[in-house]
């Protein structure tokens, strides 16, 4: 809901879309984009990210270093937690509620008889406003699978790069790990280096297969670059060199793998260099809401017990389940309870 009347009027419009809800494919975005006159084919270079899970954490890290690096960046990720305006940051900033409400009606208003849902009209809108300002860099979230999500349309994004993998979404993506990792590897283009965190061996066939058809270069953690954390500082090295930055300021041992990741897709790319010192400032310098984050005073902190400790984390499957696990140990809770509010 937004206090915006125009912006209301919009998602009202956007409520009704229902006939794509359950269907992949690339063909209603592609017809959606040619009736607007293809701004996917005009944007800045693409930063193109997948994942079942960090994959969120991990533009947030891509743009950290890009601005750190004095570069201006687009960025589109999904879903919004709060307000739908989330979703397209413009130049670094959250796109305002009466451009917001323009590019929506654009989209919408040339969306008849495509069948085009929810998300593809938001892609739309985000693309329209992406190619109208100028900017160094996009960074584009995949937002289910990968193969035939609605922003696999763009040709040739500078790197691609792929986080960690879990079951999740099995109606739409299949119900193995194989399957899953398949659908994830069909952002990859061709010409074009293809990142990823590090997976089991079982799945290397898949991404072998799926990086040669799309004439791509795979270049997984472990091969070719590699990340640690050792006293308490995130160790990076490939074939250009090493260095060390700080530890992720988002909490959780997972967000030194997601911010590693952005390191090598930035350094793994030849379309816009970045400063090392840039590289260094991201991880303290991204910031990416409901991840393990400790909620401050408020309505709903101030009506608890005094002392009481309130996180938020939007994990939804296995794999999110094991890094929120990982985070509460024993000595973390120093001997509190750990309740759970699951919804």
């Amino acid at each position: 809901v937004s206090e915006h009347a125009r912006v209301q009027a919009q998602m009202d419009r956007l409520a009704l879309l229902s006939p794509a809800a359950d269907i992949l494919g690339l063909e209603r975005i592609t017809t959606l984009l040619a009736r607007l006159g293809d701004p996917h084919l005009a944007l800045p270079r693409v930063f193109h990210v997948a994942g079942t899970n960090g994959k969120g954490s991990t533009c947030a890290f891509l743009r950290a270093a890009l601005e750190a690096d004095g570069r201006s960046v687009h960025v589109f990720t999904s879903p919004h937690l709060v307000r739908f305006n989330e979703r397209i940051r413009v130049n670094g900033a959250l796109i305002g509620d009466d451009a917001l409400a323009d590019h929506l009606a654009r989209v919408l208003d040339v969306a008849d008889g495509v069948g085009a849902s929810f998300f593809e009209v938001t892609t739309a809108a985000a693309f329209l406003a992406f190619a109208e300002h100028p900017a160094d860099a996009c960074i584009i979230e995949v937002g289910l699978g990968g193969r035939l999500d609605a922003t696999n349309v763009i040709p040739t994004p500078a790197i691609c790069g792929i986080a960690q993998l879990s079951v999740d979404h099995q109606a739409f993506l299949g119900d193995t790990l194989a399957q899953i990792a398949a659908e994830k590897a069909g952002i990859a283009k061709q010409g074009v280096p293809l990142v990823t965190q590090r997976y089991p061996e079982a799945l290397h066939p898949v991404l072998l297969d799926a990086v040669a058809k799309a004439r791509a270069t795979w270049l997984p953690m472990g091969d070719g670059w590699d990340a640690a954390t050792y006293r308490e500082r995130l160790h990076y090295r490939d074939e250009n060199g090493r260095f060390d930055a700080p530890l992720p300021r988002l909490p959780g041992a997972h967000q030194a793998t997601n911010a590693a990741l952005a390191f090598a897709m930035l350094r793994h790319q030849d379309v816009i260099p970045v400063h090392e010192s840039a590289l260094k400032a991201a991880p303290l310098w991204a910031h990416w809401p409901a991840r393990l984050q400790r909620l401050d005073a408020g309505p709903l902190v101030d009506r608890l017990p005094t002392g009481s400790t309130v996180w938020l984390d939007g994990g939804h499957n296995a794999g999110a389940g094991e890094a929120i696990g990982a985070f509460f140990t024993p000595d973390r809770l120093g001997g509190e309870r750990l309740q759970l509010v699951i919804g």
